[in-house]
């Protein structure tokens, strides 16, 4: 049987974002809670941006004192090779992951939780109680949080694992250099993109596609001509990779994210917008239903929270992704009329700025765009035929370009 305090007691597997914002708010609520990771704070090849809508739903993340980039430029780079820069109405702050993770396990251990570097290798279901095992120790306690990624083991234990249809492959590279501007770049037959978000003292300059589409070897080998062809040194250069849900809509609606005596959030929930990859509001905020469905004692109730909150949107997302990455519209593909609408619209270019700040979901993104289209259409043909709609924008990259000086460039004028 479990003491009083065991009984109390919620152990979390796992210490990126989403598993120290539950110990936090747990912790917050009274709650004795262990946070379980081996690595504690470390790096991810991802950008580690942070937009408005999650900055305003979690002020310290604005206010913490810790190094960070404010990003208000970005450029979209189409598969032609055209360009368009536009300003972001909302800066985007840009963490390094090992300086975020450090900052949000910080942050719950001065909540309360109790912060155990260690690796986890046994999670055993006794009939009051969950036995948690690492090589030197164990624990017990009443409720356990998965909270290790989607490859965790425990993850796999518990529920059937994601199929290569529901995974995304990511690779990246740490390059010394700074840079003012974030840019995405497409890639044609990618179902993904390359990406090189500014940091503090370094670029991440990395890629994501559909983990059955390509594999992790030729990722790399699109990202590193990429970052070739742009006069980047990423010989030299710290090399990541990591795995990332990116469900279809049938899996989000369908695959369990809670059951008895446990619960998952973030990226072991399979909680990552399928169609940009993006994690970190979705990781923070499930972490943020589980914690309230605990404290009120009604943790059956989480996973209806995920479907008020969350599933949605990322339901609908699913849906546009296959669309967006190789779908046509008015002749040309998605990924060519993103880049010239941006360029030759300013209502367009106001509709991305509101994509990155994560102020316009995908559920009205359909209206907006039937009632902006007439103004949008005509608005780029001025700017095609009659001037240039934008200021230029170009991404200050740390070495210089060499053969893509000649590449086209539509910054602010539709090609």
């Amino acid at each position: 049987m479990l003491g009083s305090r065991e009984a109390n007691t919620i152990a979390i597997v796992g210490g990126g974002p989403a598993g120290a914002h539950a110990a936090a708010c747990l912790a917050q609520a009274d709650r004795r809670v262990l946070l379980f990771d081996e690595k504690l704070a470390w790096e991810k090849p991802c950008g580690g941006g942070i937009t408005n809508k999650a900055l305003l739903r979690w002020p310290f993340l604005r206010q913490a004192t810790v190094d960070r980039r404010w990003v208000s430029q970005c450029e979209l780079v189409a598969p032609s090779g055209r360009r368009v820069g536009f300003a972001l109405e909302h800066p985007i702050a840009v963490f390094s992951r090992c300086v975020l993770n450090g900052f949000l396990l910080d942050r719950a251990a001065r909540s309360g939780a109790e912060i155990i570097r260690d690796r986890i290798i046994g999670l055993e279901r006794a009939p009051d109680h969950w036995q948690i095992r690492s090589p030197r120790s164990s624990w017990r306690a009443a409720y356990v949080v998965i909270a290790a990624g989607v490859r965790s083991p425990f993850r796999q234990q518990l529920i059937r694992p994601f199929a290569p249809e529901d995974l995304m492959s990511t690779a990246g590279y740490y390059i010394p250099g700074q840079s003012d501007i974030l840019c995405i770049r497409f890639v044609a037959d990618l179902h993904g993109y390359i990406w090189l978000f500014p940091r503090k003292d370094h670029v991440s300059a990395g890629i994501c596609g559909r983990m059955q589409a390509k594999s992790a070897a030729e990722l790399r080998r699109i990202l590193e001509h990429s970052l070739a062809a742009l006069g980047l040194a990423y010989k030299n250069a710290q090399f990541y990779s990591h795995l990332l849900p990116a469900l279809r809509a049938e899996t989000l609606r369908r695959a369990p994210v809670s059951g008895d005596g446990w619960a998952m959030v973030g990226d072991a929930a399979g909680l990552v917008d399928p169609l940009t990859g993006e994690g970190l509001y979705y990781a923070m905020g499930s972490a943020e239903l589980l914690s309230r469905a605990i404290v009120s004692n009604q943790v059956d109730r989480y996973a209806d929270l995920l479907r008020r909150h969350f599933l949605p949107e990322l339901e609908l997302a699913a849906a546009m992704s296959d669309r967006f990455y190789s779908g046509r519209w008015m002749g040309e593909s998605v990924l060519e009329r993103t880049v010239q609408f941006t360029a030759g619209s300013a209502s367009f270019r106001r509709l991305m700025s509101d994509l990155f700040a994560g102020t316009q979901g995908y559920r009205d993104l359909r209206r907006r765009l039937y009632h902006a289209l007439p103004g949008m259409l005509a608005e780029s043909l001025v700017s095609r035929f009659g001037g240039r709609a934008g200021r230029s924008a170009s991404v200050a990259i740390p070495q210089g370009r060499n053969q893509e000086d000649n590449e086209e460039r539509t910054t602010g004028t539709a090609a």
